[in-house]
């Protein structure tokens, strides 16, 4: 395993950090022996940072985490675990969340910290709440060690929240398909220039990008190597190759991607890629763009709309169900996100647009954005769509009694 700093602190932290957001299954539940037993086999092979939050597994996640940190496993590890700011209505509350998942995790304090899920007006209404005093007390009294935030928003609010408060580290979505997603390489590098340590999340897009059976078009480039490398391979030593970059989440869930992973993260080091391995790596990215149904690069120019529609953020799942044909995850995350569970509040859906045609004439790549959003509302919707967006609000709003 190798390890990289954590700028501000020190802290050595393996390269591989396990994510536990998809842990394995039984039944409709988390196959709790099999989930136990991976985590400290990861653990026992050199991980030392270990992911999870309130919503995940409907709430189920950390308190497993904390059943698989006993027997002396917890010393051995950083914990890191994240308020559900969409929970979040008073000061008060923060520390109620907080008390529960110490309790839930079986500790007496969290290493990493995050305010979950931030985007502009998710920022601006956790701050008015008085989340910078709430942090000052949780890391005076001890209850945190280090806090930081995880990021789900336009670019432009990247940099504002990084200089909002003292952060020590915050976590965004990196793989070579996001380079201008959301934080992207501006914000890994802005961050990185303010001393902040950046946690990785999504470096295979769901593991869509480490499928073995990559679309024929990019296997073709990935023949070309002279080294020859699994997908998952080239799609986490990409991110790693990335000094800016201390930790990456995978959330592992099968023994053998377990194995793969660890083996991958005891040879990645920084800058060990190429020239002609990044270039190759560029072209499968571009390659997976043509792949695309929409040409959206995420730029954000055709916001606000006036109808609430989240324009990016549709297109970004619509584009992932059919560059990936992981239909149900695309689904669930279409909802996650443009619902406004986990953001600003507010519902953001295709089917919001009456074709006002505001956002044509403001787009670069020249979409017909009307006429997708058609297609998209056709596709990510459909006749139980009501019934899908319940059951999900439900899966993330299970909060505190």
């Amino acid at each position: 395993m190798l390890y990289r700093k954590m700028p501000k602190t020190g802290d050595e932290l393996s390269i591989l950090g396990f994510g536990c957001m998809r842990l394995p299954m039984a039944d409709g539940q988390i196959d709790e022996p099999r989930a136990i037993a991976q985590i400290r086999s990861a653990i026992d092979s050199g991980v030392n940072y270990v992911d999870t939050a309130w919503p995940y597994h409907g709430g189920a996640s950390e308190p497993l985490l904390g059943r698989a940190l006993q027997d002396g496993y917890r010393e051995r590890v950083r914990i890191a675990t994240k308020l559900p700011t969409w929970l979040i209505n008073t000061r008060e509350d923060m520390d109620r969340y907080l008390n529960a998942q110490l309790e839930r995790l079986g500790t007496d304090h969290i290493d990493y910290y995050l305010v979950h899920a931030l985007d502009g007006p998710a920022w601006d209404a956790i701050k008015a709440q008085g989340i910078c005093e709430f942090l000052d007390q949780a890391k005076k009294d001890g209850r945190i060690v280090n806090a930081g935030f995880s990021f789900h928003g336009l670019p432009e609010d990247f940099s504002r929240i990084v200089d909002g408060y003292p952060w020590v580290f915050c976590q965004i979505q990196y793989n070579y398909l996001d380079q201008q997603y959301q934080a992207g390489t501006a914000g890994l590098q802005y961050a990185a220039s303010k001393g902040l340590g950046v946690v990785i999340m999504e470096p295979l897009r769901g593991g869509n990008l480490g499928l073995a059976a990559a679309p024929p078009a990019v296997a073709a480039i990935w023949d070309e190597a002279k080294t020859r490398r699994t997908p998952v391979e080239w799609a986490l030593r990409w991110v790693w190759n990335h000094p800016e970059v201390t930790v990456v989440l995978s959330g592992m869930n099968e023994e053998t991607h377990i194995a793969q992973n660890l083996a991958i993260a005891g040879e990645a080091h920084a800058g060990s890629l190429t020239v002609e391995e990044l270039e190759l790596v560029e072209r499968a990215g571009k390659k997976y763009q043509e792949l695309m149904q929409v040409g959206c690069t995420g730029c954000a120019y055709c916001m606000p709309c006036p109808a609430g529609v989240k324009i990016p953020i549709c297109f970004d799942f619509f584009n992932k169900m059919h560059m990936f044909g992981n239909v149900e995850e695309a689904k669930f995350m279409y909802i996650a996100f443009v619902s406004g569970i986990t953001g600003s509040g507010e519902p953001g859906f295709a089917s919001q647009c009456v074709a006002c045609g505001e956002c044509l004439d403001k787009c670069p790549q020249h979409i017909a954005i009307p006429e997708m959003m058609e297609r998209v509302a056709a596709e990510m919707e459909g006749p139980d769509f009501q019934a899908r967006v319940a059951g999900i609000k439900e899966h993330f709003k299970t909060g505190l009694k």
